[in-house]
């Protein structure tokens, strides 16, 4: 193998690096979450704090794989991508149209980038046929 067929290909660093990125955000969620409890709704905050710390931690540990093209992490990355564009569409009307642009602008990239064809040669578990 050349040593240019060994590095990350640039869309799976951008895929990787906002992967990330959507990881802390969920962990600052927690934070946030965790600094509203109130004595009426313990249980739920407590709950949904340790989901979104679950979530953003996993996130991360996904990031850090794409980054070094492990190819397990490119299925969690998809679904949370879904999961992401999901929310997006739940947040379409009201007040904040602009936090469901946002969500699918950032999970569409997120897709192009993991699916891009060199970051799946890059993730593939065998060795490209070319060159």
């Amino acid at each position: 193998m050349s040593p240019q067929s060994t590095a990350t290909p640039a869309p799976l660093v951008v895929a990787a690096s906002l992967v990330a990125i959507e990881g802390l955000l969920m962990i600052v969620l927690a934070v946030l979450e965790l600094a509203s409890l109130s004595s009426e709704r313990v249980s739920l905050g407590l709950t949904t704090a340790g989901f979104f710390v679950v979530y953003g931690v996993g996130l991360a540990l996904c990031a850090w794989a794409l980054s070094r093209c492990r190819s397990w992490a490119r299925s969690p990355v998809v679904l949370a991508q879904l999961i992401w564009l999901g929310m997006a569409w739940s947040l379409r009307g009201g007040d904040g149209p602009w936090a469901s642009v946002a969500l699918a602008v950032v999970a569409v990239v997120v897709l192009a980038g993991v699916l891009h064809p060199a970051s799946i040669d890059a993730l593939s578990d065998r060795p490209s046929e070319e060159g």
